[in-house]
């Protein structure tokens, strides 16, 4: 019984981390610095869809902001359990981490280009 129970562990840590790696893969990240100058708000649109927030700035400019919430496939679970003819119990346990918040702030000028930008992870 000892056995199994190794083998199926080994089993499940080898899976876990698996899942783990594959679910690390990235995207290119955008230089944003280079983007500055020539980059409009209506490019900004098209590539990122609508902003989630804006807000006009004095200047005739705007500021932008996209957030992306992360859910985070990590998560942990542990279980026992017994059976015998005509009855079985399990008891279980499981842990997951919630998600993650990124905000992406484009502040445009009153022609409609990127004038700065910051990225919080």
């Amino acid at each position: 019984m000892k056995k199994i129970f190794s083998a199926a562990f080994l089993a499940f840590i080898i899976f876990a981390s698996l899942a783990f790696i594959s679910g690390c893969a990235t995207t290119p990240r955008v230089d944003w610095n280079t983007r500055i100058g020539n980059y409009t708000y209506d490019q900004a649109v098209i590539d990122l869809g609508p902003p989630d927030k804006w807000s006009p700035l004095s200047d005739g400019g705007k500021v932008a902001e996209w957030i992306h919430r992360e859910h985070s496939a990590t998560s942990v679970g542990i279980g026992t359990g017994f059976f015998t003819p005509g009855v079985g119990v399990g008891v279980g346990e499981s842990v997951g981490s919630g998600y993650r918040e990124h905000v992406l702030k484009l502040i445009f000028g009153p022609d409609g280009r990127l004038v700065s930008w910051s990225k919080t992870d």
